[in-house]
């Protein structure tokens, strides 16, 4: 047995929601989510059934998209700002880690007792 049935829930890529209560919670109409589908912006997992169910990291893009598209962006410019910025994020967190890399390698030269 599960020692922790609800421990699914925290994970970022779980698909719990449903199309409507997805909606619902971007303050979105279903076509939206729909539209995104369609669009190759989101691939919710499907139930059994063919249903939708959507991720809290889904939502989240499905967000950041539709901030985009309400400040004017074109759906393809939208998606486009999003993958670089998500891009330049991993770049950033590269960059972060080589640097402490690097600092922990000073530090090891610098030792003399090694």
């Amino acid at each position: 047995m599960n020692p922790d049935p609800l421990r699914p829930l925290d994970d970022p890529e779980h698909p719990v929601l449903t199309m409507s209560q997805a909606a619902e919670l971007l303050g979105v109409q279903a076509a939206f989510l729909r539209s995104l589908d369609s669009a190759g912006v989101l691939a919710p997992h499907r139930s059994g059934g063919g249903h939708r169910r959507y991720s809290r990291s889904q939502l989240e893009l499905a967000a950041r998209v539709r901030g985009l598209l309400d400040d004017g962006h074109p759906l393809a410019s939208a998606q486009l700002i999003v993958g670089l910025q998500d891009d330049l994020a991993d770049a950033r967190a590269d960059v972060t880690e080589a640097r402490d890399q690097r600092d922990a390698a000073r530090r090891e030269l610098d030792d003399p007792t090694g």
